[in-house]
């Protein structure tokens, strides 16, 4: 099995990016320019200190998205299918860095688990200072047929991102980075192999609730419904047997600082186990969690 792979982001559908920059940037993070993909999608990013970030998604030009789809784009499928059986807010993938996607895909149909061919794009980025440049991607595809509503894939960078972001990569809320994402499954177990090949960790844990994983940067754990209720107040989604994207939990200097912009936002939240819950709405897809580290 080859090298583990950091985390590199999770995709967040939303409605609009608008409403995702509104609800985001009252919960205190700094979001990125809007950026355009080829294939009708549209993004509004968040990146952290430890390199990282969220992309909240949104669908820009209907015609576009919809020929991609018929030319077998496997991103846009698979946001299309998410959206239509879960609406347009959730958590629906998260990427893996790689350095060789098509090292991954090879390996992805050798287990068995691929979710389809290799995409490559490359998009325009507008950086606060006015400046631009151009960033380019190529996403090898992992998926469960047990799991319509996730999927998981390794990103690698062609040109790389800025990276100097500082301004860009400092929150209000005081987060520099994402620590665990959280999935849910009335039977975790039965995910594991899956998120274990896809991810490249050497070995998944047996918990109290579920399973987790680590990969160099980030956990990822499936939860069982009596797991989020314990961890994060949380019932459980659906009666659907698969896999669902629910949290994100971030890592802070000092919790009173996030709290006290929360206060100041006129932001519900709820505390428990250490951590501030704020509960998903429209424009952030998951329960979003923050804790010091």
């Amino acid at each position: 099995m080859s090298e583990a792979h950091p985390l590199d982001h999770v995709v967040l559908p939303v409605a609009n990016v608008g409403l995702a920059r509104e609800r985001l940037g009252k919960l205190g993070f700094t979001v990125a320019a809007d950026a355009r993909h080829p294939f009708g999608t549209e993004n509004a990013c968040i990146f952290f200190a430890d390199k990282t970030y969220l992309e909240p998604l949104a669908i820009a030009g209907a015609d576009a998205y919809e020929a991609s789809i018929k030319k077998g784009n496997v991103f846009t499928a698979r946001d299309r299918a998410f959206r239509f059986r879960c609406g347009e807010n959730g958590l629906s993938a998260i990427a893996l860095a790689t350095t060789d996607a098509d090292r991954d895909h090879a390996r992805f149909h050798a287990d068995r688990i691929s979710g389809g061919e290799v995409l490559q794009f490359e998009r325009p980025m507008k950086m606060p200072d006015g400046s631009g440049t151009t960033a380019a991607f190529r996403l090898a595809f992992a998926a469960d047929l047990r799991a319509p509503d996730f999927f998981l894939f390794t990103c690698q960078r062609i040109n790389a991102l800025p990276t100097d972001r500082k301004i860009l990569e400092t929150h209000t809320n005081g987060v520099t980075g994402i620590t665990e994402i959280v999935l849910a499954a009335p039977d975790p177990k039965a995910f594991g192999l899956f998120m274990r090949f896809s991810s490249s960790t050497p070995s998944v844990r047996e918990e109290a609730f579920g399973i987790s994983l680590s990969t160099p940067n980030a956990r990822i754990s499936i939860l069982s419904p009596d797991g989020l209720n314990a961890y994060f107040d949380l019932a459980v989604p659906g009666v659907d047997r698969g896999l669902r994207g629910v949290a994100i939990v971030f890592k802070v200097a000092d919790l009173a600082v996030t709290e006290a912009h929360l206060a100041a936002n006129g932001i519900t939240y709820t505390r428990k186990n250490n951590r501030i819950l704020v509960k998903a709405a429209s424009g952030q897809g998951a329960l979003f969690a923050f804790e010091e580290k």
